[in-house]
């Protein structure tokens, strides 16, 4: 069907998108707020009439995601409305880092630096324009952390109400950070599993609340193609020979990789391979155990881990992680909590940012991933930093602090350092 032809059929403005497709027998059905195939009862994605796209008219475009309107799922105006304006996080040339993993290049890419200090304002602010799009009042979700901070600010941004659903064992921090926005937060007795289940049920019984990752998933997971796209418009519109990225539904990697191939699709960039890694925590780490035991099934777990933003026990899109790993010649590997905080305070020393634990896990992963020999030393390499380490203080706070105590001489201090 012809983006005309589908257009006709609805009156929704989001773009480019002109139909949903169901993930496992490719069912196409028209754009709504709607995350599961009728047909084959699997995951629903958005597929795009894409118009010629030129690099000039993105580099020209706002500094945010909206640079990348064309290729997302959003009205032609979504820039006009009060949102969060994410995206254009730096990316950097880690070469201390590179040196004490001993690789050619790593590039990280940073998106602390994002409004409310993740990835996640990206998926939000997406989610929230077509949200706006399908008539909903509440941006509501269930989130292990960060998810709840992006829901609660961007509501906050654009007037709407909000309904944030936690596990009570959530990092204080991120508590706070999304209880400011003055929403209504609610602390579950559950885990992130419990939670999601809930917002499920929720989502049927309030028509008019959008649960960002539930209701109108397929919207809110196209904002993940927006670090792959930064990526390559910052690499000079090419893409990278590798790239670890952390699994916690899995969401975030298949749209990285749906995100490149896209830019190859338009012209954007010219076609080239690139193997994805995935990372996990040992204590939470179902993807990576089937890609170990070479299994096609995800089992859930019951997560035990200080990454509580990796903490989703049965990711829903775990066998999408495995199928693209493993065509793209990637790995997943999993690390320990003691190896995640050493990969927070290996990246903190190197290059002077202050991961969360999903940080951690990302960096302690590629340093695995290099020891084993799974990655290859001598290609360009990206990481993706999800989060700041402000919202995990609790993760390092007994491993680190001052060198001494001294008193207010220049003996002291000299005393103190050995000098």
């Amino acid at each position: 069907m012809t983006a005309a032809a589908q257009r006709t059929n609805t009156t929704f403005d989001l773009g480019n998108a002109v139909e949903l497709v169901s993930k496992e027998e490719g069912h196409r059905q028209p754009l709504a707020p709607e995350f599961v195939s009728l047909e084959d009862f699997s995951p629903l994605e958005v597929a795009y009439d894409f118009p010629r796209i030129r690099r000039e008219d993105i580099e020209a475009g706002p500094r945010s995601i909206w640079r990348y309107k064309q290729l997302l799922p959003v009205p032609s105006n979504v820039e006009e409305h009060p949102n969060t304006d994410p995206g254009c996080t730096r990316l950097i040339r880690a070469d201390n880092l590179a040196k004490a993993l001993g690789v050619k290049r790593i590039w990280i890419k940073d998106d602390t630096g994002n409004p409310t200090h993740s990835f996640k304002d990206r998926v939000v602010a997406v989610a929230l324009a077509a949200a706006r799009e399908f008539g909903f009042k509440v941006l509501a979700c269930p989130s292990t952390g960060n998810l709840a901070n992006a829901v609660a600010a961007a509501a906050a941004r654009a007037g709407w109400d909000s309904v944030v659903l936690v596990p009570k064992t959530l990092e204080r921090a991120k508590i706070l950070m999304s209880a400011v926005y003055d929403g209504s937060l609610l602390a579950v007795d559950g885990n992130y599993d419990d939670v999601n289940r809930l917002a499920t049920e929720l989502a049927g019984e309030h028509e008019d609340w959008a649960f960002v990752n539930v209701n109108v998933r397929p919207y809110y997971s196209e904002g993940s193609k927006t670090l792959a796209f930064e990526v390559a418009e910052q690499l000079g519109w090419r893409i990278p020979e590798q790239i670890v990225v952390p699994i916690a539904s899995g969401s975030q990697l298949t749209k990285v990789h749906k995100g490149f191939n896209e830019l190859s699709e338009v012209g954007l960039v010219e076609p080239s391979p690139v193997r994805i890694f995935g990372a996990q925590a040992t204590g939470c780490s179902p993807v990576s155990t089937a890609y170990k035991n070479d299994q096609d099934v995800v089992q859930p777990v019951r997560p035990d881990t200080i990454a509580r933003s990796l903490a989703i026990g049965a990711p829903a899109d775990g066998p999408y992680v495995l199928d693209i790993v493993r065509k793209t010649g990637g790995a997943i590997e999993d690390v320990t909590d003691d190896e995640v905080r050493e990969g927070i305070r290996l990246l903190a020393r190197t290059e002077g940012i202050f991961a969360e634990t999903a940080g951690g896990v990302t960096v302690a992963t590629a340093k695995k991933l290099v020891e084993t020999g799974k990655i290859d030393p001598d290609a360009e390499t990206v990481l993706l930093i999800t989060g700041d380490g402000l919202k995990t203080l609790d993760a390092v706070q007994d491993q680190i602090g001052p060198k001494a105590t001294v008193a207010p001489t220049t003996e002291a201090v000299n005393q103190a350092l050995g000098l």
